[in-house]
C-alpha cells in the first residue's frame, strides 16, 4: 500500500512540477497541489527537498492549541512570500531583479526571515552567494535550475496548502501532524462552547424568556463562563451542593442570536491584516498594531465584521485579495491603510412596503439623487447603489420626481396595505444598465486573467450572443475559424477586384487569364491573423466590413512602404504578411538584404582596408576619414586630404589627424607636424617628442628612452635630468620629489622593464640615504639600515664589522672605550699608525658627506668643491657647505656655481702661513707637531688624495717635497693638519685678522662697518671685530672635535 501511496505520489509530483515550469495553467497546478496535499503520506516521505517536519516542529511548538495556531498561520505567510520568489523563477518573463533578494524588504524581515529554515529554501532556489544585504545567486550561474525550483516550489505549495487545512481543521490526516506538533491535541482553556447558559432561579421564574435573555445580554461578560458539554451535569452538581444555591436551576436555551454574540465577544479583527484574534489580545499577534474599536455592539441588531477582503494596490491600481501580502501584478508589498468608512458589501436595502409612508421609498422626501450618476437613491442608503459614492450633504430636492403625497403621515404600524405602486420605468432601466454592466465588468477581468483584453471581450460577447457560452471561452474556440475566414474572404474579394477591373478594360476572358496572371505574379493578398483579428475589432465583429477594412489596412501599408523606396509589391505584401502587418517590422524585413553585405564586412575577421589617399573620389576618402578617424568636420577632412596628397611632406596619416583634430590653421599643423629634435637633428610630429616638466625643451622619442637607458645604467641618480639644458638642479630638496613623480610616469612607457626597474632600485637607495640610522660600510661602501645600540656593526654584504660611530674598521681594542680614547690608543701604541704620522692623521679625519654621510679617507687640500660619488651632492671639503648655482642668501650678487663659506673654513685659513696658524693655536693653548714621526718616508709627503688624470679621478699619494718643522708634511698638507686643529677647537680667527681682512669680512657677511667722524683706528677696528665675531657665529657644518 505505501509503495503504491509513494508512486501516486511520484506520478502526482511529476504532472505537476511540468505544468508549473511549462505552460500548464493555474487550475492544474492547483488541482496537483491539492491532490499531493491528501495523498495519505508523512511529511518526511511526501518532501523530499524541503525539511517539512524541521519547520513544522521548530515554528509550531507552543504551550496551548491557541499559540500553536498563530505559529503556524505565520509559517504558512512566509511559505505564501516564498512561493512568490519560487513562482518567478520558473516564469518565463522573470523580474529584473531576480538574481537577489535583499535583507532590507520589509515583507521579507516579517515573513520569510521570521520564521526558521526561510533561507534555507532560498538556498535551495540558488541564493546561495551571501552578500553584506542578501542573499544572491552566484556569479558563474546565467540561469536558474528550472525543474529544482520547479520541484522545490511544489513543495512549499503542498506544505502551505496543508498547514491551511490544518488551521481550518479540515485536514483529511491530522495525525501526522499531531505527531510532531502535539498541542495541536490540547482543546481551549474552557474546551469546546456550548449552547448551555446558566440562568439565575430569580430571572427564570420571575421574567420570560426572551426577557431574561436581554436581560444576560446586558450583563458583563463575565457572567457567561463557558462549561465544557462532557462535564455538564458534573458542575451542575458541584453548584447545587453549596447551601446558598440549594434552591438554583439551569435550564438549557439555544439561540443562534447568542452564539453570533458570543463568538464576537471572543474575538475581534485586525483592521490592517484582517487577523483574527483573541478578545484578550491588545496587539494583533501578526502586525502588532493596537486594536481600534471592538468588533461587536449590543445596540447593532446585525453585527457585520469590519474585514477587507480585497485591497487596491497604490501603485499599479490592481485589485488584490485580502489574505495577499505583495501586489499580484508589480508585486510591491501592501500598504498600511486605514478600513474603508463603509464595508464592501451592498448595504442591504430594507423592505419597502406597499403604502407611500414617510421615509419609505415611496415618500418624495426619501429619495435623493447622486449629482455623479444621476441615479434615484432612497433615505436609508448613505451611498449610491449604482457608482458607490458617498452621499452629499442632506439637501431638499429643489425639483421632486413626484407630487406630494395627499395620505396623512401616520405611524407604520396604523397604515393599512395598499395595492403596491407602479414600477418607475427609469429606475428599471437603471438597474438592467446597472447589470449588464457589473456582469460587462466581470466578464473582462476574467478575460484579462486569461490575457484577452476588453475590446476582445466586449466583440465576442456581441457576435456569440446571449448563450450559455462565455466570451473568453468562445474567442478560444471560434476565433481562429473566423479569423481564417475573414482572410479567405479578402482574399477572393481583391481577386474578384481584378477580375472586374480587367473585364471593363476588355482584357478578360473566360477563364480569367488577368487573375491567374496576378496571382502567378504574386499579386493576391495574403492576410495574417493579426491583421484580420485588428479589422475584426474595428468593425465590431462584422465580417464583411472587417475583411474591407483588412485589404483598405494593407493597401495604405504597402503605399507607405513604397514612398519609403521599396517599388516592389509583391515583396511589400510578403514581408507585411510575415511582420503581422507591422510596418517597422516589414521595414526590418526590406532593408535586411540590403544591408547584408555591410554586416559581412563589419563582422569579417579581415583587417579594414587601408585608406586609399589617391582614390580618384575624394568624397569616398573624406567620408571614410570622417567615418574612421571622427574628425570634427567635412573640412577637416579636406584638409587633412590635402596634407596628404602633398609630395613634400613625409607626414603619415595618423600624425595628420592628430594635428588636424587639434586646429585647422595649415601653416601651424605644418609647424606641428615638422619639430626638429635637438639632438638627433631630425624632424618628428610634435605627438612624437616628449620634455619634461622642469623645461621647455623637446627631444624625439628614440633619444629620450636612449639618454634615460644609459643615465639608469650607468650614471647617478642625479644625473636624470634634461639632456639638453641639464635642468632641473636635483640638489635642492624641495624639487627632488615632485620631479621624480613625473619622471616615474614617463619613464615607465618608455623604459624597457628591467631598466626600469634598476631605476626604481637607485631611487629607493636615494630615499634610504636621508634616514639617519643609515650606514655606510666602511669595507665595501655597501648601505643599509642600522638600528641597533652597539657600536659594533657587521656589514651584510661583506661580514666585515666596522664602528657605527666613526666608522673605522672594527678592533678588538676598540670594545669598551669611546672613539676617541680608541684613536688615542691607536697613537700611542700601534706602529703601523706611528710610521704614518700626520698623513694617518688627515685620513682618518678626511672629507664625508654631509648628505649621505658617506666618508673618504682623503685630503681636504685642492680643490675645494667636491661632489660625493654616492649621492652627487657637492659641498666645500672644508665647511661642508652646499654649492648651487641658485643662491639663498639675500643680496648675493655671485651668478654660477659657488658655496658661501664661514671665516673659519679651510677655504681663507689656507692662504696663511703655517707660522701665523700656530700662533692662533698657541694663543689657544693647543698643541701641535712640528717634528717627522720616525719611521715615514722623508723628503714625500705621503697624505693620499684625489687626483684628475686623462678625465678619470684616481685616489693616490700627494708625493710633494715636505719641508723641515711640518711634521714629514709637505706645505699644502701641512696647513690642513693646523686648519683642523683650529676648526676641532673651535678657535675664531678674527682676533689675527689685519684691517683689510677685517673691512673685507665685514663687508662679505654684511656687518656695518661705517666709522665714526673722530673714531680713531684702534677704537674702530677693535670696534668692527666685536662685532664681526658678536654677528656673524662661526660655520656650524665646519667638522668639530668630538
Amino acid at each position: 500500500m505505501a509503495s503504491t501511496l509513494s508512486d501516486q505520489l511520484e506520478e502526482v509530483r511529476c504532472l505537476t512540477e511540468a505544468c508549473l515550469y511549462s505552460t500548464g495553467s493555474v487550475l492544474e497546478v492547483r488541482a496537483g497541489i491539492t491532490a499531493m496535499a491528501n495523498i495519505p503520506l508523512p511529511p518526511s516521505v511526501k518532501y523530499r527537498y524541503i525539511a517539512a517536519e524541521t519547520m513544522i516542529f521548530e515554528n509550531g511548538v507552543n504551550n496551548n492549541r491557541k499559540e500553536t495556531i498563530g505559529s503556524l498561520q505565520r509559517l504558512s505567510t512566509a511559505l505564501n512570500i516564498l512561493e512568490k520568489y519560487g513562482c518567478n523563477l520558473t516564469s518565463s518573463s522573470r523580474p529584473k531583479y531576480w538574481r537577489a533578494v535583499k535583507h532590507n524588504n520589509p515583507v521579507f524581515r516579517a515573513t520569510v526571515d521570521a520564521i526558521q529554515g526561510g533561507r534555507a529554501v532560498l538556498c535551495l532556489y540558488g541564493y546561495s552567494n551571501q552578500q553584506p544585504d542578501g542573499l544572491s545567486f552566484p556569479d558563474e550561474v546565467v540561469e536558474p535550475d528550472i525543474e529544482k525550483v520547479a520541484a522545490v516550489t511544489l513543495e512549499v505549495m503542498s506544505l502551505r496548502m496543508e498547514l491551511d487545512m490544518l488551521i481550518k481543521e479540515a485536514h483529511p490526516h491530522p495525525e501526522f501532524f499531531e505527531r510532531i506538533i502535539p498541542s495541536l491535541n490540547q482543546k481551549d482553556e474552557f474546551g469546546p462552547i456550548s449552547d448551555a447558559v446558566a440562568i439565575p432561579s430569580s430571572l427564570r421564574e420571575s421574567q420570560p424568556l426572551y426577557m431574561s435573555l436581554a436581560s444576560l445580554s446586558q450583563s458583563p461578560t463575565s457572567a457567561f463562563l463557558p462549561v465544557r458539554t462532557a462535564n455538564a451535569s458534573t458542575s451542575t452538581s458541584i453548584s447545587t451542593r453549596h447551601t446558598e444555591r440549594a434552591n438554583h436551576h439551569r435550564t438549557v436555551v439555544t439561540s443562534s442570536k447568542m452564539r453570533k454574540n458570543h463568538s464576537s465577544l471572543l474575538s475581534w479583527h485586525c483592521t490592517h491584516c484582517t487577523r483574527v484574534n483573541s478578545n484578550q489580545d491588545i496587539l494583533c499577534e501578526t502586525c502588532e498594531r493596537p486594536r481600534l474599536a471592538s468588533s461587536g455592539s449590543a445596540k447593532d441588531e446585525f453585527p457585520q465584521p469590519f474585514t477587507i477582503t480585497e485591497w487596491q494596490c497604490k501603485s499599479c491600481t490592481v485589485v488584490n485579495a485580502g489574505s495577499s501580502i505583495l501586489c499580484e501584478v508589480c508585486e510591491r508589498p501592501r500598504l498600511a491603510t486605514k478600513p474603508p468608512a463603509t464595508p464592501t458589501r451592498p448595504t442591504p436595502t430594507p423592505n419597502r412596503p406597499a403604502a407611500p409612508v414617510l421615509g419609505m421609498p415611496g415618500d418624495p422626501d426619501s429619495q435623493w439623487m447622486c449629482q455623479f450618476c444621476t441615479y434615484i437613491n432612497y433615505t436609508p442608503a448613505l451611498v449610491c447603489e449604482m457608482c458607490d459614492l458617498p452621499r452629499p450633504e442632506p439637501t431638499k430636492m429643489r425639483v421632486k420626481l413626484h407630487p406630494p403625497s395627499q395620505v396623512k403621515k401616520v405611524p407604520v404600524l396604523s397604515v393599512k396595505p395598499k395595492d403596491p405602486p407602479m414600477e418607475d420605468p427609469d429606475l428599471t432601466r437603471q438597474k438592467l444598465m446597472r447589470e449588464e454592466g457589473l456582469k460587462l465588468i466581470q466578464l473582462i477581468r476574467d478575460g484579462e486573467k486569461k490575457g484577452v483584453s476588453p475590446e476582445e471581450v466586449y466583440t465576442g460577447m456581441r457576435v456569440s450572443g446571449v448563450g450559455n457560452i462565455l466570451p473568453c471561452d468562445w474567442l478560444k474556440a471560434e476565433l481562429p475559424h473566423l479569423l481564417d475566414r475573414i482572410c479567405a474572404t479578402a482574399t477572393s474579394s481583391r481577386a474578384a477586384d481584378l477580375k472586374a477591373g480587367q473585364n471593363q478594360n476588355g482584357t478578360g476572358t473566360a477563364e480569367d487569364t488577368g487573375v491567374e496572371e496576378e496571382q502567378t505574379r504574386g499579386g493576391g493578398v495574403t492576410l495574417s491573423r493579426a491583421e484580420a483579428k485588428l479589422a475584426w475589432l474595428s468593425a465590431g465583429g462584422d465580417t464583411e466590413r472587417a475583411a474591407k477594412q483588412a485589404l483598405r489596412d494593407r493597401h495604405s501599408k504597402v503605399k507607405e512602404l513604397c514612398s519609403l523606396g521599396f517599388t516592389d509589391e509583391v515583396r511589400c505584401q510578403e514581408v507585411l504578411r510575415q511582420s503581422e502587418g507591422e510596418v517597422r517590422g516589414a521595414l526590418s524585413l526590406l532593408q535586411r538584404p540590403l544591408m547584408e553585405p555591410f554586416h559581412q564586412r563589419m563582422w569579417s575577421d579581415q583587417p579594414e582596408p587601408p585608406i586609399d589617399i589617391n582614390h580618384p573620389d575624394k568624397q569616398r576618402v573624406c567620408r571614410r576619414l570622417l567615418a574612421v578617424y571622427d574628425l570634427p568636420s567635412w573640412g577637416r577632412c579636406e584638409l587633412a586630404l590635402s596634407l596628404l596628397q602633398e609630395r613634400t611632406a613625409p607626414y603619415s596619416l595618423d600624425d595628420v589627424v592628430q594635428a588636424v583634430r587639434e586646429s585647422h590653421d595649415r601653416d601651424f599643423i605644418r609647424r606641428v607636424l615638422a619639430k626638429e629634435c635637438p639632438i638627433c637633428l631630425s624632424d618628428f610630429p610634435h605627438s612624437k617628442m616628449q620634455s619634461l616638466t622642469s623645461c621647455q625643451c623637446s627631444v624625439c622619442c628614440g633619444c629620450f628612452q636612449q639618454h634615460f637607458t644609459i643615465a639608469v645604467r650607468d650614471k647617478h641618480i642625479r644625473d636624470m635630468v634634461c639632456p639638453v639644458c641639464w635642468e632641473p638642479d636635483i640638489n635642492d630638496p624641495e624639487h627632488l620629489n615632485s620631479y621624480f613623480s613625473t619622471l616615474d610616469i614617463q619613464l615607465r612607457e618608455c623604459l624597457e622593464p628591467e631598466v626600469y626597474d634598476l631605476f626604481h632600485k637607485k631611487l629607493t637607495e636615494q630615499a634610504l640615504i636621508k634616514d639617519p640610522k643609515f650606514l655606510w660600510c666602511s669595507h665595501c661602501s655597501y648601505g643599509f639600515i642600522y638600528d641597533g645600540d652597539q657600536l659594533k656593526v657587521t656589514c651584510f654584504q661583506c661580514r666585515n664589522s666596522f664602528c657605527a660611530q666613526c666608522k673605522k674598521p672594527w678592533e678588538s681594542q676598540h670594545g669598551g672605550l669611546s672613539c676617541e680614547r680608541y684613536q688615542s690608543w691607536k697613537r700611542e701604541n700601534d706602529p703601523e699608525y706611528q710610521r704614518q704620522g700626520l698623513a694617518g692623521y688627515l685620513r682618518d679625519n678626511g672629507i664625508t658627506c654631509p648628505n649621505c654621510r658617506f666618508q673618504y679617507a682623503l685630503s681636504k687640500g685642492g680643490c675645494m668643491h667636491f661632489s660625493c660619488s654616492q649621492c652627487r651632492y657637492q659641498f666645500c671639503s672644508g665647511c661642508n657647505n652646499p654649492f648651487h648655482t641658485t643662491c639663498a642668501v639675500i643680496h648675493c650678487s655671485v651668478t654660477g656655481l659657488h658655496a658661501h663659506h664661514p671665516r673659519d673654513c679651510l677655504f681663507y685659513l689656507r692662504d696663511w702661513e703655517p707660522g701665523r696658524l700656530q700662533a692662533l693655536l698657541q694663543n689657544k693653548g693647543v698643541e701641535f707637531n712640528t717634528d717627522t714621526p720616525p719611521g715615514t718616508q722623508a723628503g714625500l709627503c705621503g697624505v693620499i688624495e684625489q687626483k684628475d688624470e686623462s678625465g678619470q679621478q684616481t685616489d693616490s699619494a700627494c708625493g710633494a717635497q715636505t719641508q723641515p718643522g711640518h711634521a714629514g708634511l709637505c706645505e699644502k698638507h701641512y696647513r690642513e693638519y693646523l686648519v683642523s686643529l683650529i676648526n676641532g677647537h673651535s678657535i675664531d680667527p678674527a682676533p689675527l685678522f689685519n684691517a683689510n681682512e677685517l673691512v673685507l669680512a665685514c663687508r662679505r657677511y654684511q656687518v656695518d662697518d661705517a666709522r665714526g667722524e673722530l673714531e680713531d683706528d684702534v677704537t674702530y677696528y677693535t670696534r668692527i671685530l666685536e662685532k664681526l665675531i658678536d654677528e656673524v657665529p662661526l660655520g656650524d657644518k665646519v667638522p668639530r672635535k668630538k
